[in-house]
This record gives structure tokens, C-alpha cells and sequence, in this order.
């Protein structure tokens, strides 16, 4: 049965959070980028965890207020530590409260909460520890693919080159009617991005 995925737009940019059943009848839920107040969105649920893909600004706007409300332990990137430890605004004054995170995890990991079993896969590019995270033909891909785009490659940590791998291993290992729930904008598919996307003509060759 596949997953029950709810998202919302929230923060100053629009930045997607997604929370996340194991059904639709499911109470226990987990959040993925509290990019605002996330709180509202799980009237009846139970935050059983929070998943960070990477760590820019505007997806963890509503991490520290979560977890004080919740308590949900945080799943974050290993090696993105030390910016959750400084988060910035971005030049937006926002600021970002510091977190320490129950968990660190990197590609390989697997993450079992709210009877989800979520698979973690590096995919550097965006920033230098990006990771996804992926479950039932669904993927929680961050800032890395979108429909019709790819995450930018021209801030710090960045890399074309990285971002291009991590999407041509995310093709290679998932099935091709896998779902994307990307950072930003709609849902689309592996195959529908990989068909049309213009970005990722050099994976079509």
C-alpha cells in the first residue's frame, strides 16, 4: 500500500514539509523539511520523528519549534552536523535556532519510524551532505530533483557534477514510477524526469 503523504507549502518561500503516514488511517506520523509551523498540520497525529534532507535555512524554519512541542526526534545528515549546529538565514534575518539531532545518518542507513522503514541515500550536489530519503516508491528528494528542474549548483558546497551523479544513481536504483516529493513544487516521477526533464539531457544520451 503505498503511503500517505500530505504536503504543504510553508515559510517565506514556499518550501514543501511533508507528513507522512504509513496509511491513511495511521495516527503516528513523521515530518520531513518543518520548513514553518508545522505543528498545525498533525491535528489527531503523533509526530513519532522528523527527517532533515539537508540543511539550508529554509527547510528547518520549523524544526526547533517542533521538536518543543513534540519531542519527535530528529534524523539529520551526518555530515551536515556542524551547519545545524550555526544555521543561517540566508540574508532573509530569519533566524534559525541551533539543533543537536537524536540521529546522524548517512546513505546506507535506514531509518524505522512510524512503521515506515525509510532508506537513506546519499546525493551530494546541492549542498555537500545532502541525502533522500526513500520508502514504497517514494522519494523525499530535497533539493536535488524537481519536476522540470534540479536544485542550484551555485551556492556554497555546491556541485553540477555531484548533483548529476546522485540523480543518475537515484535513477539507477529506484524504479522508474517511483514518486518524487521534492523541496519545492508539485510531485512528479523518476520516469516523467528523466523523459522530459531539460536539465538532465546528458542521462537521456
Amino acid at each position: 500500500m503505498p503511503l500517505a503523504v500530505d504536503r504543504y507549502e510553508l515559510g517565506p518561500i514556499r518550501t514543501n514539509c511533508y507528513v507522512v503516514r504509513r496509511d491513511p488511517s495511521a495516527t503516528a506520523a513523521v515530518v520531513i523539511d518543518p520548513s514553518g509551523d508545522a505543528l498545525p498540520l498533525l491535528q489527531g497525529l503523533t509526530c513519532a520523528g522528523i527527517l532533515v534532507t539537508h540543511t539550508h535555512w529554509d527547510h528547518l524554519l520549523g524544526l526547533a519549534d517542533l521538536v518543543a512541542a513534540t519531542g519527535a526526534p530528529v534524523w539529520a545528515p551526518r555530515s551536515e552536523r556542524d551547519r545545524l549546529a550555526e544555521p543561517d538565514g540566508a540574508g532573509h534575518r530569519l533566524r534559525v535556532p541551533a539543533h543537536d539531532p537524536e540521529h546522524l545518518v548517512a546513505g546506507g542507513d535506514t531509518v524505522s519510524v512510524a512503521g515506515i522503514d525509510f532508506e537513506v541515500v546519499d546525493v551530494p550536489g546541492h549542498t555537500a551532505g545532502h541525502v533522500a530519503f526513500y520508502a514504497d516508491e517514494a522519494l523525499f528528494s530535497g533539493d536535488v530533483l524537481f519536476a522540470g528542474s534540479v536544485g542550484r549548483t551555485d551556492l556554497p558546497g555546491a556541485s553540477w557534477d555531484d548533483l548529476l551523479e546522485s540523480i543518475r544513481t537515484l535513477m539507477e536504483r529506484f524504479p522508474p514510477e517511483t514518486v518524487v516529493y521534492s523541496g519545492h513544487g508539485p510531485e512528479t516521477t523518476l520516469a516523467d524526469e528523466l523523459a522530459r526533464n531539460p536539465f538532465l539531457a546528458e542521462l537521456r544520451a
